[in-house]
């Protein structure tokens, strides 16, 4: 399974806001810039993350965004599922828009459906807290 750019920036928001004190504001503008990635793609992914609950935005010309819930408590897992679209990993995940001859009597979809469900499963049991281990190394790369 791979990840949509729009997971990867959704994980890499949090992980920079993660490193910051607790109400420290970021902008977009320095996110993008410590990752050299578009303003715009992060706007959009930053929006989402709000409308999720993972993080909070102060409007305003000393504003910015941080996150609205304790590393320990945003789980990715659940971040993953939110952000990401589609978990089809073959067409016959898809009962809609299925036209696999062989997918009524095919071992390939339960495999694949274990093996889809195992991954989830992996990423339930980390938190971002899980992943800000080294923070100290974390901010000085992103710097």
């Amino acid at each position: 399974m791979r990840l949509t750019m729009y997971t990867d920036f959704s994980l890499r928001i949090l992980l920079y806001l993660g490193t910051k004190e607790k109400d420290k504001l970021s902008t977009i503008q320095e996110i993008a810039t410590a990752y050299h990635i578009s303003k715009n793609h992060l706007m959009k992914v930053a929006h989402e993350l709000r409308q999720a609950g993972y993080i909070e935005a102060v409007r305003g010309r000393s504003g910015g965004i941080r996150l609205a819930l304790d590393p320990e408590d945003i789980n990715i897992g659940a971040v993953v599922r939110r952000m990401e679209d589609d978990f089809h990993l073959v067409e016959c995940f898809n009962r809609e828009n299925n036209t696999c001859p062989i997918a009524s009597v095919c071992g390939l979809k339960g495999i694949l459906g274990k093996a889809l469900h195992a991954y989830l499963q992996v990423l339930d049991a980390y938190t971002l807290q899980d992943l800000l281990g080294n923070q100290a190394d974390l901010r000085m790369l992103l710097r």
